[in-house]
């Protein structure tokens, strides 16, 4: 697991932000794809676990992103 991990790391190193937003779409497709697949009773409960990682994820990198644009 380990090489697994420092290989995406040299990826992430190696690319610039259009490759990184081609790889976030290429998730964005998956997951909406996935999202298909659940069943029509348990739509809700996937919908607000979806939710709570998109705020505890959305907002460290906003805040990177901000603290960046202050340095530029």
């Amino acid at each position: 697991m380990k090489k697994v991990f420092a290989a995406a790391d040299r990826y992430i190193e190696t690319s610039n932000w259009k490759t990184i937003a081609v790889l976030k779409f290429c998730l964005l497709a998956l997951g909406i794809m996935i999202g298909m697949q659940v069943r029509k009773e348990h739509r809700k409960r996937v919908l607000g676990a979806a939710v709570i990682v998109f705020i505890l994820t959305y907002i460290p990198l906003m805040a990177k992103f901000f603290r960046t644009l202050k340095e530029v």
